[in-house]
């Protein structure tokens, strides 16, 4: 499963709604997936590659290799 390793964001699941004249007409499952980069960073001394989403990597919480 896509989870980022810093925060565990992971997809999250809800409904799309279709809108016609003010009205929620119909309703059809869907799924939100986090902005994951796979990226080399030093964690422990040592170089890995791990799966990051970009609102950690832009915070500054990962220091890249």
């Amino acid at each position: 499963m896509a989870r980022c390793e810093i925060c565990d964001k992971q997809p999250s699941h809800g409904k799309k709604l279709s809108i016609t004249r003010s009205h929620i007409s119909k309703r059809s499952p869907r799924t939100w997936k986090p902005n994951l980069r796979t990226v080399k960073a030093e964690i422990n001394g040592e170089v890995k590659r791990i799966h990051v989403c970009a609102k950690c990597l832009k915070n500054g919480k990962v220091k890249r290799a």
